[in-house]
């Protein structure tokens, strides 16, 4: 439904707002001890993953899981990011965080709706873009487990049990196993040694 411009300024403040995703980090790295990555850095990855999710899940709508992976986290833009650590002791209040931010945009209702389905999952939206949440937690790990931190293999371990769906459950074991550079490097194409096959496709 197309909504009249009103409360411009509100707008313009939201963009700003979540701008700010870009400059919180995620506190679980702390712990690990290696990486580093915002919170828009993870929301993006994750909205990736949610379609694809959606694309292997019948009658799963990819618009609403991608919304639901891109909304997910934009509380901690008021609330900053608390890991599990953290959460054992109390959690900030990320759904007050977003009734607020909703009240003044027009589609603030849009974004409210999103938030609510993503925390019962009780949709299968609701359950692949979780799902998606922890798959990039997952591959965050990954990379953080083949540049040599020796907690990460075990730490995505734990991730892949969280997972529900047994779609997620196939991507998480593939890339428990497949290296994160495997899409791009091969170390057998002698192209990255004398780089002469130029023009060749890549076989991917």
């Amino acid at each position: 439904m197309k909504r009249r411009l009103e409360n411009i300024s509100a707008i313009a403040d939201f963009i700003y707002e979540n701008g700010i995703l870009s400059k919180t980090p995620r506190s679980g790295l702390w712990f690990l001890g290696t990486g580093s990555q915002s919170v828009a850095e993870h929301a993006f990855r994750t909205a990736f993953i949610g379609y694809a999710l959606s694309s292997l899940t019948p009658k799963a709508s990819g618009y609403k899981v991608a919304l639901m992976c891109l909304f997910h986290d934009l509380g901690e833009a008021r609330t900053s990011d608390l890991n599990y650590v953290h959460q054992r002791y109390g959690r900030l209040a990320e759904a007050k965080a977003i009734d607020d931010i909703s009240k003044n945009i027009p589609f603030g209702g849009d974004i409210k709706k999103i938030y609510e389905e993503f925390e019962l999952k009780s949709t299968i939206e609701a359950r692949l873009a979780k799902d998606a949440d922890q798959l990039e937690w997952l591959a965050t790990l990954r990379e953080e487990e083949t540049k040599g931190n020796i907690k990460a293999r075990t730490w995505a371990i734990i991730a892949h049990k969280r997972l529900k769906t047994p779609v997620a459950k196939k991507i998480g074991k593939a890339l428990l196993s497949i290296h994160p550079d495997n899409w791009w490097f091969d170390a057998k194409d002698k192209w990255f040694v004398d780089r002469e096959k130029r023009d060749q496709k890549w076989k991917r």
